[in-house]
């Protein structure tokens, strides 16, 4: 490889993970490759890896790149600690919504970046000041992130290699889950009822 390729390419590590980002909630994730995503940026396979070292690390990449655009505020009295939660569950679901296709990556894959790691190690501390042990502070924040990533992989509309295929059953005999449905079931005001609901639920019973 010229070694100044990357350089005439223009390329960095982050332009690398927001096209594969591009291509991942386009195509979905499984259709992602390093040819791929050097045809979407003008250049070889091969320059890629001065970024990425290899398909691994670009799939932890792309963790890194949902899972650290969303901070929790962390100010405030320590006490608010489930407001503030509360308020990063809602932006990390708004922010995994937005890329569906590696709503599986981040349910599968753990975020092991310095920049990642830092922002759990803020959470935990913040909470810490409330009282509450590391160990603790560590299950909240799991917790509340697994119930986000749960809500997302359900509410998605597509996920790799899960196509939507909705087929409208017969609810004639199952009165309970036709008024539901008549109700708005299933529409994205119910998604994010069941959220708030399941949500406020979790985090009352933490505070306790």
């Amino acid at each position: 490889m010229d070694a100044a390729t990357p350089r005439r390419a223009g390329l960095t590590r982050e332009k690398v993970l927001n096209a594969a980002l591009d291509l991942a909630d386009r195509d979905g994730v499984e259709k992602l490759s390093m040819r791929r995503l050097g045809a979407e940026l003008g250049v070889e396979a091969m320059t890629l890896y001065h970024y990425v070292p290899n398909k691994a690390a670009l799939l932890d990449g792309l963790v890194e790149r949902v899972v650290t655009a969303v901070r929790p505020e962390l100010d405030g009295p320590a006490d608010a600690w489930p407001e503030r939660l509360r308020d990063f569950a809602a932006a990390f679901r708004a922010e995994l919504l937005r890329h569906p296709g590696v709503i599986v990556l981040v349910a599968t894959r753990p975020a092991r970046s310095a920049e990642a790691l830092r922002i759990v190690e803020e959470t935990a501390a913040f909470l810490g000041r409330a009282g509450i042990a590391p160990v603790d502070a560590l299950r909240i924040v799991n917790s509340v992130a697994t119930l986000v990533i749960g809500q997302c992989l359900a509410e998605a509309a597509t996920t790799p290699g899960h196509p939507d295929e909705r087929t409208d059953a017969d609810l004639t005999a199952l009165p309970v889950l036709a008024a539901a449905v008549a109700g708005g079931l299933g529409t994205p005001e119910d998604h994010r009822a069941r959220f708030d609901l399941a949500l406020d639920a979790l985090l009352a019973g933490l505070r306790r």
